[in-house]
């Protein structure tokens, strides 16, 4: 099967909080129950060693083992790991890892140890994606400081080097101008608050944060936004957009695990450092959260 014909980024695929023990070991029986869940809540796959994974504080061994956990739990095709890394030489060996496990797809953020400029990103994609996987690039300008812009995409795309970009910026005019430069570059939301901006503007999937600890409601909401029902999936959007927009990284992780606690997913202790929410933050989270559960998204 060629990789215009399965395109396994294709739908909700949940970027992983990871379960920890009290030692902050990986809890990898309660990550392969986490992904299972998911995907038993209608959910079409996972990313492990994404943002939400903290992969950079992982050992090796645990990384690799995140993965293969994934893959036992789901099944290979369901499992698109982050193979980010200092440099391209450790993103494809990474990328190496996760074919070698089944997976059939990864994604990859640009060279994260200094600020590239296009000759070093173009490399960078050019030496993971002779791994021989589909790579999926994840633009996320706030935290590597380089911008994959729909230029430097279409290039990337052109040589054969991504097929679809995660994107993160938060600027939903970039999927018309995308569109136009490489229409056969698949678009996946990557930023939870502007889920309904994106799909209407023709996302063909969601690299997901807050499905960790709503998923059914997650799934509905991506569903009929890309059917087109806006009046079901305005309303869910306004329901859930108080706990979409906590989307800094810090934020972001405390409250999906915060939410996760209150609808009975716990989400194990986060590895240091980690500032926690501010009071009036935490409490929004909660209200928001209970009110979903009230209205039974949960």
């Amino acid at each position: 099967m060629t990789i215009t014909e399965n395109r396994p980024w294709h739908g909700v695929l949940v970027a992983t909080a990871l379960p920890l023990n009290d030692d902050l070991s990986v809890n990898h029986d309660r990550y392969a129950a986490h992904c299972a869940w998911l995907v038993e809540n209608g959910c079409d796959g996972v990313v492990p060693n994404g943002s939400l994974g903290e992969y950079q504080v992982l050992t090796p061994e645990e990384r690799a083992r995140v993965v293969e956990t994934a893959v036992s739990a789901v099944g290979g095709s369901r499992v698109m790991p982050g193979v980010a890394a200092y440099g391209s030489a450790e993103a494809r060996r990474w990328a190496e890892q996760a074919r070698d496990a089944g997976c059939e797809s990864v994604m990859l953020l640009p060279p994260n140890a200094y600020r590239a400029d296009e000759r070093s990103v173009l490399a960078h994609y050019a030496a993971v994606a002779e791994a021989g996987l589909p790579v999926v690039a994840y633009n996320n300008p706030i935290d590597t400081k380089v911008d994959l812009v729909p230029e430097l995409l279409a290039k990337l795309h052109a040589e054969g080097f991504v097929h679809a970009v995660k994107e993160f910026s938060g600027d939903v005019r970039r999927a018309y101008r995308i569109a136009e430069l490489a229409p056969e570059l698949d678009l996946l939301v990557g930023a939870d608050d502007v889920l309904l901006e994106l799909a209407v503007a023709g996302a063909k999937g969601w690299v997901a944060g807050y499905p960790n600890a709503l998923p059914a409601a997650g799934v509905e909401l991506y569903r009929a936004a890309v059917a087109g029902d806006l009046d079901s999936a305005g309303r869910l959007y306004r329901q859930l957009h108080p706990l979409l927009r906590w989307d800094s990284r810090v934020e972001f992780v405390q409250a999906i695990k915060l939410s996760m606690d209150i609808v009975g997913r716990p989400g194990g202790p986060v590895r240091p450092p980690r500032v926690p929410l501010l009071p009036e933050q935490e409490a929004a989270v909660r209200a928001a959260t209970e009110k979903a559960v009230a209205a039974g998204l949960a």
